[in-house]
């Protein structure tokens, strides 16, 4: 597979149905369809979302749109620093994975398989195994917690310096001391009264001095 096609993970996430409205990824609402269930279907890590394109196109193709519901790839916000300023980007979580919402037949089972990138279904050999609401809501609700606190994606070095910028010690520059990357904390050497002392303080509130 070409790595150059892998999708920049910019983009937001990502509910949408064969007709292309947006559906909510904040909850799991109703199925418009008794029949639907939900299944995973198994793609090229970082190709989700053009299995997710590929699959509403070919369903449009094969006038199948009442077959098939909610596409969704879960993800998860991840707040960056690039040049000392901070982006929040959606990153899928679950590589590999697509959920989609359908009422499965030989059909539409064919057209999935066949569908460019994919490379199969959960389950055993040829019997996909249908999700329960419970397990589909806890993809969800993962997405959805972690949608309150983005992750920092950070990386520090012990002994590099850094600036505070907000709180008590609002531009108070010093080393980084210790790092607890499950806290996302740092401890910071900061000199106060001409004495080295130690501040621990969230990645989010300091920035990296660029020499």
């Amino acid at each position: 597979m070409a790595a150059e096609e892998q999708n920049p993970e910019e983009h937001k996430p990502e509910a949408s149905n064969a007709g292309g409205e947006q559906a909510p990824a904040e909850q799991l609402a109703p199925p418009v369809n008794e029949s639907f269930k939900w299944y995973i279907i198994h793609a090229y890590s970082g190709f989700e979302r053009k299995v997710r394109e590929s699959l509403e196109s070919r369903i449009a193709a094969f006038g199948l749109q009442n077959k098939i519901g909610r596409i969704m790839i879960p993800t998860e916000p991840v707040t960056e620093v690039r040049n000392g300023k901070k982006y929040t980007i959606e990153r899928v979580f679950l590589p590999g994975y697509v959920l989609v919402e359908m009422d499965l037949d030989n059909d539409l089972w064919h057209v999935i398989k066949n569908t460019p990138r994919v490379t199969g279904f959960l389950g055993t050999g040829d019997n996909p195994v249908a999700l329960s609401e419970q397990e589909v809501s806890s993809i969800l609700f993962r997405s959805d917690v972690s949608k309150d606190k983005p992750t920092l994606k950070i990386k520090f070095d012990k002994g590099e310096q850094v600036r505070i910028n907000e709180g008590p010690f609002a531009n108070f520059t010093g080393a980084v001391d210790e790092i607890n990357e499950d806290k996302q904390t740092l401890k910071v050497m900061v000199s106060i009264f001409g004495r080295s002392t130690p501040v621990e303080i969230e990645f989010s509130k300091v920035d990296k001095i660029v020499e």
